[in-house]
């Protein structure tokens, strides 16, 4: 999932105070999210140029090796071959809608045959049948945490490229911080009502 983020650049500052047209810079923010857990467990800052699908293989090499991935769930724009080679290299099943009017693929990498396989389930099914039976309507969930990104901020202060990765970094670990200590309040007073649960006449 990808989300925009504006650059509060010299130029539209002067523009603010001094009148004039406003140039506006924009950054993209790609976010990898647990779909159980709901939690960030990846995030790559580039400029607005940068497509979402070439960023998903930096995205799941973020994640430990050691930590299972079970399925990778995106929209049909992660349909190519990088994205389905990288999600089998990690040993996790794609869960991505062909592209309509989709061919298959020469089937000489596992990334390329599990997706001729969802090509051809498909087709068989419908994509319809097809996103209900894979859990494809699981990602809808994930998506409800992009709201998070807009508490992150719609602006970066920073005026060069790696001090704004840094500045957006920060926010991140605040943010991640944050939900830890929420998850351990909920944990502790989930405690409280199980050790003292409330008398009924």
């Amino acid at each position: 999932m990808a989300k925009g983020i504006k650059v509060e650049g010299e130029g539209e500052w002067n523009a603010r105070k001094h009148g004039g047209a406003k140039r506006r810079v924009w950054r993209k923010i790609h976010v990898g999210i647990d779909e159980k857990s709901l939690e960030i467990r990846a995030v790559e800052f580039t400029t607005s140029d940068v497509g979402d699908a070439p960023m998903l293989p930096e995205l799941l090499d973020q994640i430990p090796p050691d930590q299972e991935i079970a399925t990778v769930t995106a929209d049909g724009a992660f349909d190519t071959r990088t994205c389905h080679d990288a999600i089998a290299a990690r040993g996790a099943a794609a869960i991505i809608p062909a592209r309509k009017n989709a061919k298959p693929w020469k089937p000489d990498t596992a990334g390329a045959i599990a997706r001729n396989k969802i090509l051809r389930t498909s087709k068989r099914v419908g994509r319809t049948i097809w996103r209900r039976w894979s859990g494809y309507h699981r990602r809808s969930r994930a998506e409800t945490k992009m709201h998070c990104v807009k508490l992150l901020g719609q602006r970066l202060f920073a005026r060069d490229f790696d001090r704004q990765v840094a500045e957006f970094q920060v926010r991140v670990i605040r943010h991640c911080r944050s939900d830890q200590w929420r998850d351990m309040a909920h944990s502790s007073t989930a405690s409280q009502v199980s050790e003292y649960p409330s008398r009924r006449p």
